[in-house]
């Protein structure tokens, strides 16, 4: 929540899925980064993930997605329950329901995957980032202010 490295990571995986074999790990970063919201981000997660292989890439970014996620649901949840400005409690609610689904995208996606199933993957992975995109543009929204006169 506090930035959008899940979307970066969730929309990662539909640059994965359909690029075709790079040959080392310098093209892999290469090829598919500048392709992302946040190349740099995405170079480092892809050289994190200790291979080049794209299926194993895209594990590893799904899991990688799936933690992020469940880390932002817990903190939207948390502060959900501890605020005490109800347009706040509002947005933070809405934005747990975004991340718990967009937790059941990614599970999805990680079970179309082992299938092989790369469009499913690509049909739920695009459905969590329009869930985390929906959280964000509810975050930034100014707040409205009651006045008393």
């Amino acid at each position: 929540m506090a930035n959008n490295s899940c979307l970066v990571i969730v929309s990662l995986i539909g640059v994965l899925l359909f690029t075709n074999n790079v040959a080392s790990s310098t093209d892999v970063v290469s090829t598919i980064c500048p392709k992302t919201s946040n190349p740099p981000f995405c170079s480092s997660v892809l050289k994190s993930a200790g291979t080049t292989d794209l299926k194993g890439l895209a594990v590893y970014t799904l899991n990688f997605a799936h933690t992020n996620a469940r880390k932002s649901l817990t903190l939207a949840s948390s502060l959900a329950k501890t605020t005490l400005n109800p347009q706040l409690k509002q947005r933070y609610s809405s934005c747990a329901e975004s991340y718990d689904e967009a937790i059941g995208d990614i599970e999805n996606a990680q079970k179309d995957l082992v299938l092989g199933d790369f469009n499913g993957v690509n049909i739920v992975t695009s459905g969590a980032m329009t869930g985390i995109d929906d959280c964000q543009d509810k975050l930034a929204q100014p707040q409205r202010i009651r006045r008393c006169f």
